[in-house]
């Protein structure tokens, strides 16, 4: 068994990621990052776009581009922000909240693969070191 830990969690999130991706294209005609736009809109009406740059750790361009597709396909619109003219606040739009509505059971699904032949208690232990990561990194 490899124990290469940065190496794994690396080939790890790249196969998850396309496999999601692959998932919410062919399920929902959208991509994973635009979902996870969605959802982060969805717990924060009126978000400023800089606010899902830096939780989707997204550099300006590749968020302008993903802003524009959003809107350009429905599923948001933007508005400009009443205390600074330059930043854009987000919006779902009706087509936006049934993506995220038809999305919650293929996170399920996908949380349930990952999860396969590990017991809670395993499960805790791998809860315990991602979220150890998150905050020591």
């Amino acid at each position: 068994m490899d124990q290469r830990l940065f190496y794994l969690l690396n080939l790890a999130r790249q196969r998850v990621y396309k496999y999601a991706d692959q998932h919410t294209e062919t399920h929902l005609g959208i991509s994973i990052t635009q979902l996870g736009a969605l959802l982060l809109i969805q717990q924060n009406e009126g978000c400023l776009l800089k606010e899902i740059a830096k939780e989707l750790n997204l550099n300006n361009s590749a968020l302008t581009g993903l802003a524009n597709r959003m809107e350009q396909n429905g599923l948001v619109t933007r508005k400009p922000c009443e205390l600074d003219g330059r930043a854009s606040r987000m919006y779902l739009t009706a087509l936006g909240r049934e993506k995220v509505q038809l999305a919650v059971p293929l996170i399920k699904q996908l949380n349930s693969a990952m999860s396969a032949g590990f017991s809670d208690d395993e499960i805790k232990v791998i809860l315990k070191f991602l979220n150890h990561l998150l905050t020591a990194f």
